[in-house]
């Protein structure tokens, strides 16, 4: 098996800068993650009450799960874009659209 490992050649104050900046990235994926979290909440709440969903949360908490994959594509050295707050936050060109029909089977 063939060794895939790359040594860097990246100064240790550059690896250290990215450490920091995912440290920030990931406190905003938890408070990412709680939003989303009350979002289904409300989501649920408001489809029971008046049997329709609510598409402004729909397309908010989709931008926000994209957000959410971007920072952990970060986090994990998969991707060298920045995420919000040192980019801009995703907007729906770069998000799949939600289903048209959501199913309950």
């Amino acid at each position: 098996m063939p060794n895939t490992d790359r040594i860097t050649t990246v100064d240790r104050t550059e690896i250290l800068k990215r450490f920091l900046v995912t440290l920030v990235c990931l406190i905003f994926f938890e408070v990412t993650s709680f939003m989303i979290q009350l979002s289904v909440l409300f989501q649920y709440g408001y489809l029971l009450i008046a049997k329709k969903r609510s598409e402004p949360l729909r397309n908010f908490t989709n931008n926000l799960s994209q957000y959410g994959y971007r920072i952990m594509r970060y986090a994990t050295l998969n991707e060298n874009l920045r995420p919000f707050p040192f980019n801009q936050f995703p907007g729906d060109s770069e998000c799949e659209p939600p289903v048209k029909q959501v199913q309950f089977k």
